[in-house]
């Protein structure tokens, strides 16, 4: 004969009783018989209404779901040939993308001939690197891969964020200066 360790619906412990009696004591109840910790010795098990369990914990894990931060990977890709000014665009995207808290993929691609001179792209990537060590933090070094130079950027921790687009035009308004009336053409 099992024996089960019994928890009544008001949460109480009843103790250890055989399994038929503690079905019996479920059903005199009109609830359902759950086995909460069956590794115990011996199992646990809890009277209690087993639609309305599985509904509450659902209904805490979708919560869950919907407070937990997505973390995005952004991709950059970049030449090894890319202008200096070019260049300056990229690396500040990749910063704003930091700030928002995503992850930054930056990409060095290679076409033809480039694949002959690797040394430009590993310098353009330290360069790039170097300049973003304030805000980022390298989670995967760079390596090569086909005709990709890639490393995998994250938001590097304690660095405070950037506020939304939204609070920074709130500051922004001002009143725009009025214009001067247009004078009118002279006749000829």
């Amino acid at each position: 004969m099992r024996e089960v360790r019994l928890i009544n619906a008001a949460g109480e412990q009843v103790g250890i009783v055989p399994t038929f009696k503690a079905l019996e004591a479920a059903v005199e109840s009109g609830l359902d018989l759950v086995e909460v910790s069956p590794e115990a010795r011996p199992p646990v098990c809890k009277i209690m209404d087993y639609g309305k369990y599985k509904y509450t914990s659902e209904k805490k894990e979708k919560e869950a779901r919907k407070k937990a931060h997505v973390v995005i990977t952004k991709e950059i890709k970049i030449r090894p040939k890319i202008d200096k000014h070019d260049l300056e665009v990229k690396v500040r995207h990749i910063r704003e993308f930091l700030d928002e808290g995503n992850k930054v993929r930056l990409a060095i691609v290679y076409r033809g001939r480039e694949m002959a001179h690797q040394e430009f792209g590993r310098d353009l990537m330290d360069r790039c690197l170097k300049s973003l060590e304030d805000k980022a933090v390298v989670e995967q070094y760079p390596k090569m891969e086909g005709n990709y130079f890639g490393a995998l950027l994250g938001p590097k921790a304690g660095v405070p964020k950037a506020k939304p687009a939204e609070e920074k035009e709130e500051k922004k308004e001002k009143p725009a200066p009025e214009k001067a009336p247009a004078k009118p053409a002279a006749a000829k």
